[in-house]
């Protein structure tokens, strides 16, 4: 099951996508889509419905963050042996965490708005786990069972304020506009191994980044069993997992960061894809 949200900010409407591709309006089924709903009861419910029998949405324009409510956005760093080789730095030997703001969150093609004063911005293809259940203490063994589904996660970031400004990745990493999630949210069910997914990333038409989730160092179970003794994981918590290796600050011989103008596209087998163009400093962007 495909589950998303359309529509101008503040007015995001909830979706389905049926076999065909189609967008169907779950409005009068749900007012919206929230994290309440992504409980395995909630979801069942969903399941059950026939998309055929809701209306097709002819125009569906902005596609939003596929729920509301987002809770702790959960962000592991160095998680692909491959890209903590390039960067210079060992492969850990736990899971490195790190938070982005709830503010960072938009949709899938929303405008990416860099911060003032950025010289540094990157581009990092994420898988996005989202939790659908209350997870504490759980075993790497049951460790999915808490899976509601899975997204895109673009885990943009500032390197110059990540790793010179005093240190903490936060600042660099928790920017407005820096954390696109979407375009939909594939329920778990239909991803039965988050194991063996590729990921791949484009600006301006150059392929940067192509990957596989089967590299990771930390599988989502191990991530997800690990986070959970450290913090309670609720519904609507997400988990974007590390980036595999093509990050613009690795590039040769030279860094290569983002500018107004840029145009980055980036996918996931299953997930589908997003698109976003970069855009200097504009209040008007982030506060419609």
């Amino acid at each position: 099951m495909k589950l998303m949200r359309y529509g101008p900010k503040g007015k995001e409407k909830p979706g389905m996508l049926d076999g065909d591709g189609w967008v169907r309006d779950l409005s009068q089924v749900v007012p919206d889509l929230t994290a309440a709903l992504l409980a395995p009861d909630q979801l069942a419910q969903l399941r059950r419905l026939d998309a055929t029998t809701l209306p097709v949405v002819t125009e569906v324009g902005r596609i939003a963050p596929p729920y509301a409510g987002i809770g702790k956005f959960i962000c592991v760093g160095l998680n692909y042996a491959d890209h903590a080789a390039e960067a210079g730095v060992p492969a850990p030997s736990e899971p490195v965490l790190f938070l982005k703001a709830s503010s960072a969150v938009i949709g899938c093609s929303d405008p990416i708005v860099l911060p003032r004063n950025s010289v540094k911005a990157d581009w990092e293809v994420e898988l996005g786990v989202v939790i659908g259940s209350t997870a504490r203490y759980v075993s790497e063994s049951e460790a999915l069972q808490y899976v509601a589904g899975y997204c895109v996660s673009n885990d943009l970031s500032e390197r110059e304020y990540q790793l010179e400004r005093g240190g903490q990745w936060d600042k660099g990493k928790g920017c407005d506009t820096f954390g696109p999630i979407g375009p939909w949210l594939v329920t778990a069910d239909e991803i039965p191994d988050p194991q063996n997914l590729d990921l791949w990333l484009e600006v301006n038409g150059r392929r940067f980044q192509s990957g596989n989730t089967r590299t990771m160092i930390f599988s989502v179970a191990q991530l997800i069993s690990y986070i959970s003794c450290f913090m309670t994981l609720y519904p609507g918590d997400f988990i974007s997992t590390g980036t595999p290796p093509g990050v613009g600050m690795a590039q040769k011989p030279a860094p290569i960061y983002l500018h107004p103008g840029d145009q980055l596209r980036l996918g996931i087998t299953g997930l589908g894809q997003q698109q976003q163009n970069v855009h200097t400093w504009d209040a008007a962007l982030i506060d419609d």
